[in-house]
């Protein structure tokens, strides 16, 4: 008989036409763009590279993020998470880099880089050991402070630019265009049918673009002057090994690996209706420590999941395989032309952070889903409740830490998913595990307890009313017997 062939965009393993794969496989390319090459823009300027080597650093960044994600999506041996999930050039080490980076340049950073890698697998290969000790009130708090401290990231994209002291930041212009993509992300995803519902992020995007193009926020220079065709170069800078810079960058690592575990578990809880497995999980961390490993040889910054692709994944469904796929060739076929990846790069700030608002919101909301599968007890509640608060407040006042060792404030203080991850981890191995119906019995003894007393006092309060009595009747008689005498 013939065999039917799986299309479905909502099957893993399903095979949809190139025309309804192609505009949901787009939009995870535009959400993921300003990620990849944010990164590398701002270490080159920290290292004082040359425009050349500036170039050579993004070119690698968007090839290494496409090569990540289709290891991922296919996975080679034990190595490969096999999840709708993008990986790449992560954001989340920008901070330590910039340290690192400083001190020691573009050749400290790799070299760190490679021991940090290694250190992932390390994690990755012990996971499947240590898994109990993330139950989902630990994964949904991570997740939960993924999604909200990405909520900055979108407001200043939708002003303007990811940098505050930039000279057209917040102007008027620039939030008409970013409320104009969100207006239309939102029609588009409530009103929209089909496809136009389930790519509400590139017709948004699309708008927006357009808008952007009628107001003359598009420049083509930099497409101008990119290179059609460039090949990535096996050790273009050297590896460099110092103490320092290895200690800051094996922690973020490890932190990076806890946010890795909270995005997968984003992924199939939002994106498949399931729990993470333990070998998706091992498969996950032990690839992207791989990834990491490999790309210091070609001069890529380290990589890790995309938070505002999973939150992509959460809102529509869509978790084909073919669709990701797609996404990540795109991102090869950027890598090897600059010309192409600098296009994209033209889309406004604005324009993404219109997009991508909504994106980081399901984040938010997929973190609280993961919290509400575990029972929500005052333990619980406690965990959760302080970990936002010390993430979320160290984040907003980071001079709290100023006097902390520099390498310490570069760890936690750019990055409230480290404090909470820290702090639920913590807890969760501290505090007694009181359940509900613990919690329930405790209450019940307490009032009978406070039931006995009060049977108690009522007793007393009667004896001793007898008694007086008592002794009322006695010295009554006692007068009598006076009198009559």
């Amino acid at each position: 008989m013939r065999k039917v062939q799986n299309t479905s965009i909502f099957d893993f393993h399903g095979r949809p036409s190139l025309a309804k794969a192609l505009p949901l496989s787009l939009q995870h390319v535009l959400a993921m763009i300003a990620g990849v090459i944010t990164p590398p823009i701002i270490i080159a300027g920290v290292v004082g590279a040359t425009p050349q080597e500036k170039l050579l650093l993004i070119q690698i960044a968007v090839l290494a993020s496409g090569v990540c994600t289709l290891f991922h999506l296919y996975g080679v041996w034990k190595f490969g998470a096999r999840l709708p999930a993008i990986f790449g050039v992560g954001f989340a080490y920008v901070p330590t880099l910039i340290a690192v980076g400083a001190q020691f340049g573009i050749e400290g950073i790799l070299g760190a880089q490679l021991i940090g890698g290694i250190t992932m697998m390390v994690v990755g290969y012990f996971i499947q050991y240590i898994r109990h000790l993330f139950p989902p009130v630990v994964a949904g708090t991570v997740v939960l402070v993924i999604g909200l401290s990405l909520y900055d990231i979108a407001v200043r994209y939708m002003a303007g630019s990811g940098n505050v002291n930039a000279p057209d930041f917040g102007e008027p212009l620039n939030w008409i265009v970013g409320l104009a993509t969100l207006a239309t992300v939102l029609a588009a995803s409530q009103f929209g049918r089909g496809v136009i519902k389930l790519s509400a992020i590139i017709v948004g995007i699309v708008v927006g673009y357009l808008l952007s193009l009628a107001l003359g926020m598009v420049s083509f220079d930099a497409v101008a002057a990119a290179d059609w065709v460039a090949m990535p170069r096996f050790m273009p800078f050297a590896l460099e090994f110092h103490t320092s810079a290895i200690i800051a960058m094996v922690i973020i690592c490890v932190i990076n690996s806890v946010q890795t575990i909270g995005d997968l578990s984003a992924t199939t809880v939002g994106g498949m209706n399931r729990e993470l497995k333990t070998t998706e999980l091992t498969g996950g961390l032990l690839g992207n420590g791989l990834t990491t490993t490999a790309s210091a040889f070609f001069g890529a910054l380290p990589t890790s999941t995309f938070s505002q692709n999973v939150g992509i994944v959460a809102m529509t469904k869509v978790i084909s395989r073919f669709v990701l796929a797609l996404a990540g060739g795109f991102m090869l076929l950027a890598g090897f032309s600059p010309k192409f990846g600098a296009l994209m790069t033209t889309i406004p700030y604005p324009v993404l952070g219109g997009a991508t608002v909504t994106v980081f919101g399901m984040i938010t909301m997929t973190g609280i889903k993961l919290l509400i599968k575990d029972e929500l007890s005052a333990r619980n509640m406690t965990i959760v409740g302080l970990a936002l608060a010390l993430s979320l407040g160290i984040a907003e006042v980071p001079a709290a830490i100023e006097r902390f060792p520099e390498w310490l404030q570069n760890v936690i203080g750019g990055a409230p998913i480290v404090v909470a991850a820290i702090t639920a981890f913590v807890l969760n191995l501290l505090l007694p595990h009181v359940t509900l119906a613990d919690e329930a019995c405790e209450r019940e003894a307490m009032a009978r307890e406070d039931a006995g007393d009060t049977d108690r006092d009522t007793l007393g309060e009667a004896g001793r009313d007898q008694r007086r009595r008592a002794g009322r009747d006695g010295a009554q008689a006692a007068t009598n017997g006076v009198q009559g005498g």
